[in-house]
């Protein structure tokens, strides 16, 4: 059995430790925290007026507005809130792959990833959580936020051993159903699955509300096809084999490659998912670095767009 993998990134950790993982949508949460609130208090950030009902508190009264309209109204505030964060983690046999200019495989770096997240958003005090699945949900963990919990999640992760086919549209169109209360959900995975299944599971998400960040984690071996010379080509959740010339199919590959690539970017989009590529040969702190810092100025922009 081989030594169990830290998936800790203490490069990662430092680069990303003053910045934050925000929600961009309205979530519900328990306690005060970082994210809006789809529940108005009182003494927080303006949010929109409303009139006024006989026997409110006189104190929320807008006087000024009072004096130029002759109406009474009443300012409404947003609630800064925690929010729940559930990491699907793709955990089937292709995520197993690892090509020649990357130091871990697909699967090792997605749970760096997410051992790297999990330890910000514990920071921030929102519960985190994880799901390992492949054909199905093979391993839950439900989303707390304590350093323990970070524990808890990179030990499953350790202990994991990615097999059988991925089949990421059924978890999501059960998810859709079994999530109570509004969450993020952030999908780890390469996303080398039924595509229409997907699409349907990521529409049942946003039918129930939830906000949904999608993290395709790949090689940079399956973007270009690097090979040179007769190759055998095995599918990693199959029992196939092919042994080919690349050279003679690498033109139409990538291309078939980057329509897949625009594809999902331009699915998430239109649902108004988050979409991020990563590479498994670049160094986990600066992919993630930028896409927090990226992520940042697009919550800042869509606050000033309010």
């Amino acid at each position: 059995m081989p030594p169990p993998r830290p998936f800790s990134d203490p490069d990662a950790l430092g680069r990303i430790a003053d910045l934050t993982l925000r929600s961009r949508r309205l979530v519900e949460g328990a306690i005060s925290g970082l994210h809006k609130s789809p529940f108005h208090g009182f003494n927080v950030e303006f949010a929109e007026y409303r009139e006024y009902s006989p026997g409110e508190d006189l104190r929320r009264l807008d006087w000024r507005v009072f004096a130029r309209s002759d109406r009474h109204y009443v300012k409404q505030y947003e609630e800064e809130s925690n929010v729940r964060v559930t990491f699907l983690v793709d955990a089937s046999a292709s995520m197993n792959y690892k090509g020649g200019r990357a130091a871990l495989s697909k699967f090792e770096y997605a749970s760096t990833l997410v051992v790297a997240l999990s330890m910000l958003l514990t920071r921030q005090q929102d519960p985190v959580g994880l799901v390992l699945f492949d054909e199905k949900a093979v391993k839950n963990i439900p989303p707390r936020a304590t350093q323990a919990q970070v524990q808890l999640v990179a030990g499953m992760l350790q202990n994991c051993t990615p097999a059988r086919k991925t089949e990421l549209g059924g978890l999501l169109l059960a998810l859709g159903d079994q999530f109570r209360r509004r969450n993020m959900l952030v999908i780890v995975s390469d996303l080398l699955t039924d595509l229409d299944a997907l699409y349907a599971g990521l529409d049942r998400l946003r039918f129930s509300g939830h906000e949904v960040l999608v993290m395709q984690v790949l090689d940079h071996d399956e973007l270009d096809l690097p090979f040179d010379g007769p190759t055998v080509f095995r599918d990693l959740e199959g029992d196939e084999e092919l042994f080919a010339e690349p050279r003679g199919f690498q033109k139409s590959y990538r291309a078939a490659m980057d329509e897949f690539l625009r594809g999902v970017r331009k699915a998430c989009g239109t649902r108004g998912y988050d979409h991020v590529r990563f590479l498994t040969d670049e160094p986990l702190a600066d992919a993630l670095s930028r896409f927090l810092h990226a992520r940042l100025e697009a919550g800042r922009a869509d606050r000033r767009g309010r």
